[in-house]
């Protein structure tokens, strides 16, 4: 179950006029630091940011289910029913939110380490194509705003200095 804050959080990104995946990203962050704290654990990388998707398609982020192709059936049909429960806005069950959190605490904590998570980041990435990438880069650069662009702009040289050595 999401907290008030992360609801909220997601809340602002949507006035903000933000993504449906970027209020979406809310929920995950909340479900790494819940692991991160020890309250559950998960039992790959995967599984932590699915639970983090899930819960926000639940709290009625529109967030749409992936297409097909896209990932397995299961996922599919997993995802969709949890987008149209969010949208209808129906309570959740205390009986499987239960049983839920119960499963999840035999599970490891060690799957969101800053290096599974970097490992899960990167190899997300190169299934994506060059053109996909750069096109994600090129929009961070326009929603990024000055300050920050001069910082990542400074982070790229000292990266290129560091592999030129």
């Amino acid at each position: 179950m999401p907290t008030k804050e992360t609801i909220d959080r997601a809340k602002r990104d949507k006035r903000e006029g933000k993504s449906s995946s970027t209020q979406a990203g809310e929920f995950v962050k909340a479900e790494i630091d819940k692991i991160r704290k020890g309250e559950h654990g998960a039992r790959n990388t995967k599984q932590a940011i699915a639970i983090g998707l899930s819960e926000a398609r639940r709290a009625g982020v529109d967030l749409k289910p992936p297409r097909k192709g896209q990932t397995s059936e299961k996922t599919r049909k997993s995802a969709k029913s949890a987008y149209k429960k969010g949208q209808r806005h129906e309570p959740i069950s205390h009986k499987r939110s239960v049983a839920r959190e119960k499963a999840l605490k035999r599970e490891p904590r060690s799957t969101v380490s800053h290096s599974a998570l970097s490992r899960q980041a990167r190899a997300a990435a190169k299934k994506r194509s060059a053109k996909d990438r750069s096109a994600a880069a090129k929009k961070a650069v326009r929603t990024k705003g000055p300050a920050k662009r001069k910082a990542a702009a400074k982070k790229a040289a000292r990266t290129r200095a560091k592999k030129k050595r």
